[in-house]
């Protein structure tokens, strides 16, 4: 066998091997939420945008929710403003907030919206305020029992996806920025784009929520080990929460309100990995970390009266089951 022929193989048996979770998803919607830290590779957010534009054409409802924070924090730089934390979310002054809102809708959505239209003309960008798809008020954590004040950081009360689904429906690919408008103060926030994804997958009913981000996944015992926990149950992932460090938080408590809420399953992938979302397809080959719905746990039959009933029905010649 030629090289040529051989290397003409391995790409058909790739095919072949992602079919089944193809057919599996087939007309299935799926949110993807791209990291900052993912975008700061051109040619990485290039392969990012060809697999969107794969699944697109291979029968799938793609929906993209983009982050921005390594641009932001040196678009802020730029204009002279400092990047600052508290319990782990950016301080946004009105000021910050304007930079923060054309650095995520004015350029880096622009950017992957165009990306994605190089290979197919199917993207629409759109902010969480067009047709009020995301409505939001002002998040306050509390730090040392006392709320604190973190500006234009908003917290989601409300979403609606006509807008979102109409786009689908159309056979476009929804790209939504982070950002939210409040109808109690008409103020625009910036929303964690990990708690956007969640959401949205949650609301669109989503059979899948995808984040890539800047590391493999969730590490077992960080950082004396960096072996990825593969796979994980709500109930395993609610009592792992209090324990994870401040930068997973956001994800992982993402992944488990949109399992909880009825999503079929979330996953934390590595976004440095070209192609990382065509990669996750494969069966056999662990790629992150997958967070899935508790075990369902059958009751015996001698202890269920309902099935007993239902099952020694006289003339029943069939299982209700």
């Amino acid at each position: 066998m030629t090289s040529l022929t051989h290397l003409a193989q391995l790409k058909a048996n790739a095919i072949d091997d992602a079919l089944p979770w193809l057919a599996r998803h087939q007309g299935h919607t799926l949110v993807i939420k791209l990291g900052g830290h993912a975008m700061v590779d051109e040619s990485l957010t290039a392969a990012f945008a060809r697999d969107i534009v794969f699944l697109r054409c291979a029968g799938l409802r793609p929906v993209v929710v983009h982050g921005g924070g390594p641009q932001i924090d040196a678009e802020l730089a730029l204009h002279g403003l400092t990047r600052e934390f508290k319990a782990g979310l950016r301080i946004t002054s009105p000021l910050a907030m304007d930079v923060v809102r054309m650095t995520l809708s004015g350029r880096l959505q622009r950017e992957l919206v165009g990306l994605i239209n190089q290979f197919a003309p199917l993207a629409v960008g759109m902010t969480g305020e067009d047709a009020n798809s995301l409505t939001a008020r002002q998040h306050q954590p509390w730090i040392d029992g006392e709320p604190v004040d973190i500006g234009r950081v908003g917290e989601i009360v409300e979403v609606r996806t006509d807008a979102i689904e109409d786009l689908l429906s159309a056979g476009r690919i929804p790209v939504i920025s982070p950002l939210a408008r409040s109808v109690e103060d008409g103020h625009v926030y910036n929303v964690n784009a990990d708690t956007v994804a969640a959401a949205l997958a949650t609301a669109l009913g989503a059979q899948q929520l995808i984040m890539l981000t800047d590391v493999a996944g969730l590490y077992e015992d960080w950082p004396h080990s960096d072996k990825v926990v593969e796979r994980l149950t709500i109930s395993e992932l609610e009592k792992l929460l209090p324990e994870l460090s401040s930068g997973m938080v956001p994800k992982m408590t993402g992944c488990l309100d949109a399992v909880k809420s009825g999503v079929g399953a979330a996953r934390v992938i590595d976004g440095r990995v070209a192609h990382a979302v065509l990669l996750q397809m494969f069966p056999g080959d662990a790629f992150g970390t997958v967070v899935v719905p508790d075990p369902e746990v059958v009751e015996p039959l001698r202890d269920n009266p309902f099935l007993k009933a239902m099952t020694s029905s006289a003339g029943r010649s069939h299982s209700t089951f």
